[in-house]
């Protein structure tokens, strides 16, 4: 890890589970991570948490609604002032909706599509156009997927929700595929947890607080932390090796 030190990362959805986790493994290799959510109490809050345990790195909390796309362009902009641009791409925002395919609600559905996939479109081309212009060779893009990326839950609360994240596998490996097009050694990985205990099942199912907790109990749950130790793993490969696909499972 140590050619990403000083280096710029951004991470979407850094104020809870998953993001806040790669955010603080980032920062403590020694990365100036930008984190951004809609709401950055909770980023203020690790990044003062971070400084406390004298990490070598920053976290930079960003306020950003990523289903809105002049904010994103916004925050790209304020990026490329302040820290000249983004050297690591981190696509970890996601929500879910419980709005099955027979009888769920269209604002549902375009909800997830423009946080799961379209603000993942949108940072990495705007990613990638901060690394070609300022010549970045050896950048890296990474999109935190899902098991629900790989086969379809049977759940129809998910079904919507694992589409969009078959959208991801695909989108990955055509990122992977432009990006050799485009000869240069950016590279593109997909990381696939399956259950990782965090806030994602209360958000998932914020009317029914005791269904969110019945998900985690019922099986071995994987931690937020182990899908950051992922991250630094995929990010520390040599140069010539790209890790194209990470599925992470308990045990």
């Amino acid at each position: 890890m140590d050619r990403w030190k000083g280096r710029v990362a951004l991470v979407t959805g850094a104020s809870v589970g998953i993001g806040a986790a790669v955010a603080r493994a980032l920062v403590q290799q020694g990365m100036r991570v930008v984190g951004c959510a809609r709401n950055v109490d909770k980023i203020e809050k690790l990044a003062a948490e971070c400084q406390s345990a004298g990490y070598s790195g920053t976290l930079i909390p960003y306020k950003c609604d990523l289903s809105n796309e002049e904010e994103i362009l916004s925050m790209f902009s304020a990026i490329k002032t302040l820290h000249k641009g983004v050297d690591v791409c981190i696509n970890n925002a996601g929500l879910a909706h419980n709005e099955p395919l027979l009888s769920g609600r269209t604002e549902g559905w375009r909800n997830m599509i423009d946080v799961n996939v379209l603000a993942l479109c949108i940072c990495t081309r705007e990613a990638y156009k901060s690394m070609k212009e300022r010549n970045v060779a050896d950048g890296h893009i990474i999109n935190i997927n899902s098991m629900g990326g790989h086969r379809m839950v049977q759940s129809a609360d998910e079904h919507f929700y694992c589409a969009t994240k078959y959208a991801v596998t695909a989108l990955t490996e055509g990122i992977r595929q432009e990006l050799r097009e485009a000869n240069t050694h950016i590279r593109a990985t997909c990381i696939s947890p399956g259950i990782v205990e965090t806030e994602f099942a209360f958000r998932h199912h914020n009317s029914d607080p005791e269904k969110a907790a019945a998900v985690y109990e019922s099986i071995k749950c994987l931690k937020a932390e182990d899908i950051a130790s992922a991250v630094t793993f995929v990010l520390s490969a040599p140069p010539h090796v790209q890790v194209c696909t990470v599925r992470l499972r308990y045990g």
